[in-house]
């Protein structure tokens, strides 16, 4: 019982979240020292209880190991400090010229699809060219409006793309990285990064662990209904230097069309409905 209580209580202390993130990040000790500009010994301390890091240090680790926002207040709580970042929701006032240039590179981005999603995939804007998009390819879909969960489930994107195994590994690949289950406490994460394992098994079956390569330099998405092919590829954009969560978890995810017969497809799917 006292062993049960012990556990809990550690893991909610600074130490086992600096391991977990360094863990997470693959980093050994000595390379997590020399980038924080500490010795191997104290940082050896730290995770381990022995020593308590200051709050500079704290920010200093989290920075070393790239760390997002929301996830070094929770560290920052672990070591008995207050938040630093704050979380403002896309749609507050504060937000609104955040909101008009979204807005700006929506409209600016068409015929080519375009969502603003947060670390989940979870879409949180698009322009009427990825509404279209995915009405074409997903049109049985009433699931929640979750990039992930559209490629990963066999009656969202999954049917529509030939090369599902490298897309879907890519997305698994992002998950994994923003959303480590060893440090992540929010629900709706977990919920995410469960059905990414779920897929996991999927992808070794299906392509013999070609998943677990390295990314290449560009993941085509080729997409088929019917006898029209469409292969993209896409570009991420960030925010940049980004003091708050909201901000710091936004990305703009674009599609463009891979080839000239790419742009003609693409040109059917944005008029299918007219």
């Amino acid at each position: 019982m006292s062993m049960s209580t012990t556990t809990e209580s550690e893991s909610n202390t600074v130490g086992p979240l600096l391991r977990a993130w360094r863990n997470a990040r693959k980093k050994s000790q000595l390379a997590l020292a020399m980038d924080a500009g500490i010795s191997s010994r104290h940082l050896s301390f730290l995770e381990t209880g022995r020593s308590s890091p200051s709050r500079a240090m704290v920010l200093t680790l989290a920075e070393a190991l790239g760390v997002p926002l929301r996830e070094r207040n929770t560290l920052l709580a672990a070591a008995g400090f207050t938040a630093v970042y704050r979380e403002t929701a896309l749609d507050a006032t504060a937000m609104s010229e955040v909101r008009a240039a979204l807005s700006h590179i929506l409209a600016a981005s068409e015929p080519n699809p375009t969502f603003v999603v947060n670390r989940r995939y979870d879409i949180l804007l698009t322009n009427d060219a990825g509404l279209r998009l995915l009405a074409f390819f997903a049109p049985t879909w009433h699931g929640k409006n979750n990039i992930a969960l559209l490629v990963l489930s066999p009656d969202g994107l999954r049917p529509s793309l030939e090369n599902w195994a490298e897309v879907a590994g890519k997305v698994v690949r992002r998950l994994r990285g923003e959303l480590s289950p060893a440090v992540s406490r929010d629900a709706a994460d977990l919920a995410i990064l469960e059905r990414a394992v779920e897929a996991e098994a999927e992808l070794h079956a299906v392509s013999g662990g070609e998943a677990t390569r390295p990314p290449s330099i560009l993941v085509p998405v080729r997409l088929r209904r019917g006898d029209l092919v469409l292969e993209m590829f896409t570009t991420i954009t960030t925010v940049g230097t980004p003091l708050d969560i909201t901000l710091q978890e936004l990305r703009i995810e674009t599609l463009f069309p891979a080839t000239a017969r790419a742009r003609e497809a693409l040109a059917l799917v944005m008029h299918a409905e007219d």
